[in-house]
């Protein structure tokens, strides 16, 4: 299956750009870069702190709206927001669940 924006919540995430828009802790607002491990409540996020130095960023799914970059055929990105409860899962399967998107 293509990644699309539909299908981006049964796909791997690890390796995506991402940004946190919203979350119920606003200190992970704005948190920018790459996704780089998951668990079932949470998404590792490899960026840069207020010291410039790169750590990784654990920040919980279900309190947190998140938008994606997607590349597309054309060489473009497409911003994709996801409410990060419809993340929650183990990745494995998550990436099993089929049906329609429910996207915001």
């Amino acid at each position: 299956m293509p990644l699309t924006p539909e299908s981006l919540p049964r796909h791997e995430l690890v390796g995506l750009a991402v940004e946190v828009v919203s979350a119920s802790n606003p200190d992970l607002v704005g948190i920018a870069g790459d996704v780089v491990t998951e668990t079932t409540q949470t998404l590792g996020i490899e960026a840069a702190d207020t010291d410039g130095a790169t750590r990784v960023f654990h920040v919980p799914k279900a309190d947190a709206t998140f938008e994606f970059d997607l590349p597309r055929g054309d060489g473009q990105l497409s911003v994709v927001t996801v409410d990060g409860e419809r993340l929650v899962a183990r990745p494995a399967r998550r990436t099993e669940q089929t049906g329609d998107s429910k996207w915001r």
